[in-house]
């Protein structure tokens, strides 16, 4: 063994990781700034497909093969602004948006210099633990309320416009089609995660307590602190209506935002709910920086399309009735 190639193959590494660390920015208070605009945007699955049941990771000219066909599936699929518009984009399969209107991203989250087959890393096979009973329930119970039509109360939350969809708010804070940034705030007392889609705002509490337990809100009690160069999250109280893939009010997550370089905040959740999953799982992936901005967001344009929607549903009642 050359002992003198492995040592400065040592040095090497060792300078390259300083100065890696070297360009973090830090904010006055000592801690790594994790200001500024970021988007999570990729189109790694949040669970992994069984075509890669077997490979968590893929190599670059893999992973670029997958993107590229990524990209013609959804191409094939789109058509002009005024043409059939893509069924992986709308409800039940009717098309919502043609292509120019999706930013869902065009590269597989790449973590550790490698690009990822899924969101979620534990467990290995990157896949959402079995269901509880309880949970089973609660999804059927859930999948049976989406066919209520009778009052506006009734419908779904991001439907009504009172919180984003897919949990792009979080906690935790997950990719979906578009409005895919957010925009970091930091003090030593408090963190604001600003989210473009339905411009929802995570207050992060510094070093408190949770509020009392009958305190309930829509984005959960966010209260956090650093270990180390790592922002720690802890939140709980969510509202019982939140229903994150039919999560209880028991849902319990734990964030960690640890920026490693100038371009870039790794994200890990793990997400714990008894009542719903058999264990924990958890995701990460990165948020890279991007220079905005985070446009406004109008949910319905004034929520119109509620109208339309219980207004639908009472002409086909009439129409059965006849």
């Amino acid at each position: 063994m050359n002992y003198r190639i492995l040592a400065s193959t040592s040095v090497i590494a060792f300078l390259l990781a300083a100065s890696l660390q070297a360009q973090v920015p830090k904010t006055p208070d000592g801690h790594p700034d994790l200001q500024g605009v970021w988007t999570n945007a990729t189109i790694t699955p949040l669970e992994r497909p069984k075509a890669f049941a077997e490979k968590p990771t893929l190599s670059d000219a893999d992973a670029v093969e997958y993107e590229k066909k990524q990209a013609k599936e959804l191409n094939d699929q789109d058509g002009q602004s005024d043409g059939p518009l893509i069924a992986a984009a709308g409800s039940s399969g009717t098309g919502g948006y043609n292509v120019l209107f999706i930013d869902r991203g065009s590269e597989l989250a790449r973590v550790d210099g490698v690009k990822r087959t899924s969101l979620i890393i534990d467990p290995p096979d990157g896949r959402i633990p079995p269901m509880t009973p309880e949970g089973r329930q609660r999804i059927q119970s859930m999948m049976t309320s989406f066919n209520k039509f009778e009052n506006v109360k009734e419908r779904p939350l991001s439907e009504r416009c009172l919180i984003g969809f897919g949990s792009t708010s979080g906690p935790p804070m997950l990719p979906v089609l578009y409005n895919n940034n957010y925009q970091i705030v930091q003090t030593p007392n408090a963190i604001m995660i600003m989210v473009e889609m339905v411009h929802d705002v995570r207050v992060i509490r510094m070093n408190q307590q949770h509020v009392p337990p009958d305190v309930r809100k829509w984005l959960g009690d966010s209260v956090g602190h650093w270990e180390g160069d790592t922002l720690v999250v802890d939140t709980t109280n969510f509202n019982p209506h939140i229903r994150f893939r039919g999560s209880s009010e028991n849902l319990h997550v734990i964030e960690r935002f640890q920026r490693v370089d100038a371009q870039t905040i790794l994200y890990r959740a793990t997400i714990d709910d008894p009542t719903m999953f058999t264990k924990p799982w958890t995701l990460e992936y990165p948020f890279l920086a991007t220079p905005g901005p985070v446009y406004e967001y109008a949910c319905h344009e004034g929520n119109y399309s509620m109208q339309d929607i219980l207004g639908g549903a009472r002409k086909m009642e009439s129409e059965q009735a006849k």
